[in-house]
């Protein structure tokens, strides 16, 4: 069995077929890239996987169980996380808070209880401690040190996305879903994003399925790349196959 799998999934909204039979699988410690133009149903692909949409037909399976329909929640007890499209983030806290978030999961004593401290034998700060050694690595791990006690909102763009990046690994996932981690980066933060992410599987072993529209970024890092239109598989393989297709051509770049 693969590490994970979608068969023949359809979601449908009325007349809209925003999938459509869509089948591949991923294994364990790959860079798998998706691609396909605007509206091609990427995103609505992600919000599949992650329990925000329900598919109409077929199924997601992760570690040989099916999770189709399954809340975010509960998707994300099973080791699944995901960067957003457009920023999650709270403004109004600090890098290392909004980090801490992604430990939710993992927080017995609750999230504000737990922060309170009360004494330091406690179970509850016993807890802040081991949530807070978590957070470090990946604040070292992603070099956030300078920012880590700023506001998010006196952050520049391409920081926001790297805090974002940050609360997803602090959930602990084994597959991450970043949707489009590139757009609106600079290209020296583009170069630095491709280090980060080998760095986040080889390092932390963390699989990783990546939407993403800049096609350097996606021939330097991926392991395999499935390009979709009008939520069809057109064709999965290298990239150099993937972008030589015809079809591909046509979607991108239309007929002549």
């Amino acid at each position: 069995m693969a590490f994970f799998e979608v068969n023949s999934l359809g979601k449908y909204f009325g007349g809209l077929k925003a999938l459509q039979d869509l089948s591949f699988h991923i294994d364990k410690g790959e860079i798998y890239c998706i691609i396909g133009p605007n509206g091609a149903g990427k995103s609505t692909l992600f919000n599949c996987i992650n329990g925000l949409y329900t598919p109409n037909t077929g199924k997601v399976v992760f570690k040989e169980e099916d999770i189709t329909g399954l809340q975010p929640n509960d998707i994300a007890k099973r080791k699944i996380g995901r960067t957003f499209q457009n920023l999650e983030l709270f403004e109004n806290m600090t890098t290392m808070e909004n980090i801490m978030l992604g430990r939710h999961l993992h927080m017995k004593a609750g999230l504000f209880s737990s922060s309170l401290m009360l004494w330091r034998g406690s179970a509850a700060a016993q807890e802040e401690i081991k949530n807070r050694e978590q957070v470090e690595k990946i604040i070292d791990l992603l070099e956030l040190q300078a920012i880590r006690n700023k506001y998010v909102s006196q952050l520049p763009y391409g920081a926001k996305k790297l805090v974002e990046l940050a609360r997803a690994l602090a959930s602990e996932p084994e597959l991450l879903l970043l949707d489009e981690p590139a757009a609106g980066l600079t290209n020296d933060e583009k170069e630095e994003l491709v280090f980060w992410i080998r760095d986040i599987r080889d390092e932390l072993g963390i699989t990783i399925v990546m939407i993403e529209h800049n096609m350097q970024m996606v021939s330097e890092i991926s392991d395999r790349v499935l390009a979709i239109n009008f939520g069809k598989k057109l064709i999965e393989g290298s990239i150099n196959e993937v972008i030589s297709h015809p079809e591909v051509i046509k979607a991108y770049l239309g007929e002549s």
